[in-house]
């Protein structure tokens, strides 16, 4: 292949293989930071329902009938009206 057309086909073919190369590699390394980026997402997806868990938790802790009564009792002094408190109203 010494004659000028094969020349310039030689270099048509390795000017596609260089850019072939060159697109795997890009696309690789886009793959590896798509991964990279859904292991994070993935992690703090697991953290955010570890604390809406706790969260839960906590929001059952603080509202138990015994504490909601205590403290109507205790700090807003709150008593059970007696039968003849009571008034019933009809529509």
């Amino acid at each position: 292949m010494s004659t000028p057309v094969g020349r310039v086909l030689v270099a048509a073919l390795w000017v596609a293989v260089l850019g072939s190369s060159l697109g795997v590699v890009y696309a690789k390394h886009e793959a590896r930071s798509r991964f990279n980026e859904l292991q994070k997402l993935t992690q703090q997806r697991d953290d955010l329902d570890i604390e809406w868990g706790r969260l839960q938790l906590e929001q059952s802790t603080w509202a138990t009938h015994g504490r909601v009564e205590r403290i109507a009792r205790d700090e807003l002094r709150l008593v059970i009206p007696q039968a003849n408190d009571l008034r019933i109203v009809q529509p």
